[in-house]
């Protein structure tokens, strides 16, 4: 009978028209659409749908919504789901500014405006055609800002949605940000801002402090990856994203960020994609 390793230590077989999922690693009863997310099946919102089609059971008995389960129930989901999955797709877009990343708002269209036949990269390699269904539950897996450009994720895939925004993500986010900034007692009589050669007089201290040593929201910032790219342009990789995360941290250091470019997530690289247009996740590409 053929198996393979699943994470959360979940072991995956087939049986007739099902997958059958088992896992060691909880004692307590939880909610089957959060096991299921846990297994990396799914995301809880997928689950709750496939449970709701009847495409999962529980110890042989298709499962009601709401149920919980222990470690030794026995999941079962229905190749239907299988299949549901294989069509969806993950976009990568690089969003220029002025668009928001999620619902509009204040007048501002929403990225997902978008992801058009006019927009798709001539360049892009997949085999992936585009219809209209692709648009349907298409999310942002993540933010970015109106006045930030670069990459971002949008799918209809709750496990990639979860392998990057889910709350224990770790996932890096790699960013380049023009800068000037103002010297501690500048006032209205000076120069105002300095905008050229900041590297040359910005103090090492306060790098260091970028790096570790700030915090947000009244929580300690994770460690961060930060250094010159050039003389005006700093670049960071984070492992957390807090709102406006990089644009705090740097007002915090007398840092005004005046340009703010993501040009990576995880594996997944930013590269030569025109600001506006998009492409398909490939098949051999992994965050």
């Amino acid at each position: 009978m053929p198996f393979r390793t699943r994470p959360v230590g979940a072991v995956s077989y087939e049986i007739n028209s099902t997958i059958v999922m088992t896992d060691h690693a909880s004692l307590l009863p939880t909610r089957l659409n959060k096991r299921m997310a846990e297994l990396g099946l799914c995301s809880r919102r997928e689950a709750d749908d496939w449970i709701e089609r009847g495409w999962v059971k529980v110890n042989g008995q298709i499962a009601p919504m709401g149920v919980k389960v222990v470690a030794s129930d026995r999941i079962e989901v229905d190749r239907l789901a299988q299949g549901q999955q294989s069509r969806q797709v993950t976009i990568l877009l690089h969003k220029p500014m002025g668009y928001v990343s999620g619902q509009a708002e204040d007048g501002h269209e929403p990225a997902v405006v978008l992801i058009n036949p006019r927009t798709h990269w001539r360049e892009d390699t997949s085999r992936h055609r585009f219809s209209p269904p692709q648009l349907r539950g298409l999310a942002p897996a993540g933010r970015l800002d109106i006045d930030s450009v670069g990459l971002l994720v949008l799918t209809q895939d709750g496990r990639v949605a979860r392998q990057l925004i889910g709350e224990n993500s770790g996932m890096e986010k790699e960013y380049l940000v023009r800068v000037t900034w103002s010297p501690p007692g500048s006032g209205p009589g000076d120069q105002g801002d300095i905008a050229t050669d900041v590297q040359r007089v910005f103090p090492p201290a306060q790098l260091a402090r970028l790096r570790h040593g700030l915090a947000l929201d009244g929580q300690p910032l994770k460690p961060a990856r930060v250094e010159w790219q050039n003389p005006e342009q700093l670049r960071f990789v984070l492992r957390e994203g807090k709102k406006r995360q990089i644009r705090r941290m740097c007002e915090q250091v007398g840092l005004k960020v005046v340009g703010l470019k993501r040009i990576r997530i995880g594996n997944v690289v930013l590269g030569n994609l025109p600001a506006g247009q998009w492409r398909y996740l490939g098949e051999n590409e992994r965050f």
